[in-house]
């Protein structure tokens, strides 16, 4: 899976946030800030399974044609297309009549091959992300992560554990997966 990164505007915005939280004034350690935000961001996308700030993803699976199989990102915003990898010579678009995609009530993104042509791999892009911006996001995930760059912020050198509060403003929104899934509604494989 590739995921383009947080945008700066994202990235801005938890800082601004943090800087309130913290009641930091002016500039001062602007540029730690941002790199404390942007590590915050991935902890708590790791923590939830989900990208918090919508942007562009690309997995790259098999070719099969033996049903459904699931994208690694959510929630997903849309299935932008596939493209044929072959062993040997050029990627090349696959038209739509060749594959299907459907995005579930769970925003899980599904696609099936139907025809790979010369292609043993396909690259998928697709949109996801549970925000357009980070003030779309729910408050309680970007309290969490204003609390964690804060906590990363006070703590440099003490090596503590981040507030236990983290956790539980984000848990609700924690995505789990514990076993392999299969797409199984009778979409005609």
């Amino acid at each position: 899976m590739t995921v383009s990164g947080v945008s700066p505007a994202a990235i801005a915005a938890a800082v601004g946030e943090a800087r309130a939280y913290l009641r930091l004034e002016g500039e001062a350690e602007q540029a730690l800030l941002e790199r404390l935000a942007a590590s915050a961001i991935a902890l708590a996308e790791a923590f939830t399974g989900t990208l918090l700030v919508t942007r562009t993803v690309e997995d790259v699976l098999p070719a099969t044609t033996q049903g459904w199989q699931l994208l690694a990102a959510a929630p997903v915003v849309a299935i932008g297309g596939m493209t044929g990898l072959p062993a040997e010579g050029a990627p090349f678009v696959l038209p739509p009549s060749v594959y299907a995609v459907d995005v579930d009530a769970d925003a899980r993104g599904w696609v099936r091959v139907i025809a790979a042509g010369a292609a043993g791999r396909v690259a998928v892009s697709y949109t996801a992300g549970l925000g357009a911006t980070w003030a779309a996001l729910p408050p309680p995930l970007a309290q969490g992560v204003a609390m964690l760059i804060a906590h990363l912020f006070n703590d440099r050198d003490a090596g503590r554990a981040p507030p236990a509060a983290v956790a539980a403003l984000w848990r609700p929104y924690r995505r789990m997966r514990l076993m392999a899934e299969a797409h199984q509604w009778g979409r005609g494989q």
